[in-house]
């Protein structure tokens, strides 16, 4: 994003706004939006301001929005600017954008009870308690990864089709017994608490477009249960056998040991459950599959949607040339495809300090690839053995899987420096 520079920064004021217009406004957000020269925001916040004494320029955010805002800015540079944002600016709102181009500085936000906050004051509900999804300009699929049996959900609306999309998901991932709400225009004249139904069958019609869902999440008897932690169940995945088998994944993931905001390469993706299951730890975890067929990428998608990961970003090529030009990652694992030449000294270079690189392997030619690279950089070195219980006859005995050897290895170099390499399309060394 283009930063608008200091000389340059228009004077700005951020002022949270309810349903309930100008009437709800404290004195201070009244005074900011009289004396603004410019008004920037929604159609629909700038249509709840009067004439009087709101006299400034009105500008209506473009579409799309994000990209706009340090042009906009620029553009009224030396003007007192008021943006309004729907109740906490800061809260899934342009407050983060605005930070982003002027820095926390350039700016001052006058923040208005959300519309999460008041949604939780008509339920009852401690917010603490209280899981929070929005949907505003993302996919519906992203609820799933918070579907938890006894879990409150509140879930920010992108318009007045999100409680029924909420209500099929909710059904076609085991629970359709899950109590919902729908509270529209909270705060304001027209505010309207929905009937508690089921979404097994949700009865409403669309509404009005500014809403939150309430969900009391219950999981239908027999539906599957999915964890908070890695090691989901083999039959959570659509998979053609290129899977990471639960308990090696468990361990995989404990070794990666993904952390908040960080960035994981899957390289060989398969299935795309270590990706999955990285961005299951934490929403704001990221990750990049890489993977050569492309009949498993489309699987790889099909699985991040039904797991609550949309935004798992999933790159059809073979490694490493398909690593050109990806986002550096703060951990790598390498599933498949580690006999590729230059692979491993590729990946290794990609990583920072502390940056974490998994490797998995069953074949005695990947081993040797792995026990060099333990040679050279050291780390751990394991063999991890799994078996199963399963019938002989009228008995039962242990069924053994094949084993796998797995490197895993934290980079360790002085603080702020990266090695030199730079990837490139081609590039096998």
């Amino acid at each position: 994003m283009i930063a608008v520079t200091p000389a340059a920064a228009p004077d700005v004021t951020v002022v949270g706004i309810g349903a309930d217009g100008w009437a709800g406004l404290p004195g201070p957000s009244r005074e900011a939006l009289a004396a603004a020269e410019v008004l920037i925001g929604g159609v629909r916040q700038l249509a709840l301001l009067p004439v009087q004494p709101c006299t400034g320029e009105r500008v209506a955010w473009p579409s799309p929005l994000r990209p706009a805002v340090p042009a906009l800015l620029a553009a009224h540079s030396g003007r007192r600017i008021a943006v309004l944002a729907s109740g906490d600016p800061m809260h899934y709102g342009i407050g983060r954008a605005l930070t982003e181009v002027l820095g926390a500085g350039g700016l001052r936000v006058l923040p208005h009870p959300s519309s999460l906050s008041l949604a939780a004051a008509r339920l009852g509900w401690p917010l603490e308690d209280t899981e929070v999804v929005t949907l505003v300009g993302r996919p519906a699929a992203r609820l799933a990864a918070a579907l938890h049996h006894g879990r409150r959900l509140l879930v920010l609306s992108a318009g007045a089709k999100t409680p029924g999309e909420v209500a099929a998901l909710l059904r076609e991932h085991g629970f359709g017994p899950s109590r919902m709400r729908v509270l529209e225009q909270l705060g304001g004249e027209q505010e309207r608490i929905g009937v508690e139904a089921r979404a097994d069958d949700w009865p409403h019609p669309p509404g009005d477009p500014l809403n939150v869902v309430a969900v009391e999440c219950r999981r239908a008897p027999g539906a599957a249960r999915l964890g908070a932690v890695p090691g989901l169940p083999d039959t959570a995945y659509e998979h053609d056998g290129q899977l990471t088998k639960r308990h090696v994944r468990a361990a995989t993931l404990g070794a990666l040991a993904p952390a908040p905001g960080e960035l994981l390469w899957d390289i060989g993706g398969g299935s795309g459950s270590i990706a999955v299951e990285w961005m299951r730890t934490h929403p704001s975890c990221r990750a990049v599959t890489v993977e050569r067929d492309p009949v498993r990428a489309g699987r790889i998608a099909r699985n991040a949607d039904r797991l609550g990961v949309p935004g798992l970003r999933v790159v059809t090529g073979a490694a490493p040339a398909a690593l050109a030009g990806l986002p550096l990652p703060d951990a790598v694992f390498i599933g498949g495809g580690l006999t590729a030449p230059g692979l491993l000294d590729a990946c290794w270079a990609a990583l920072a300090a502390g940056g974490r690189l998994v490797a998995n392997t069953v074949t005695l030619e990947s081993e040797a690839l792995l026990a060099e690279g333990y040679r050279r950089h050291g780390g751990e070195l394991v063999r991890l053995a799994v078996a199963h219980a399963v019938p002989v006859g009228g008995f039962t005995g242990w069924r053994q899987a094949m084993p796998v050897t797995q490197w895993a290895v934290t980079k360790g170099m002085p603080s702020g420096f990266r090695d030199p390499v730079t990837i490139s399309p081609g590039d096998d060394r």
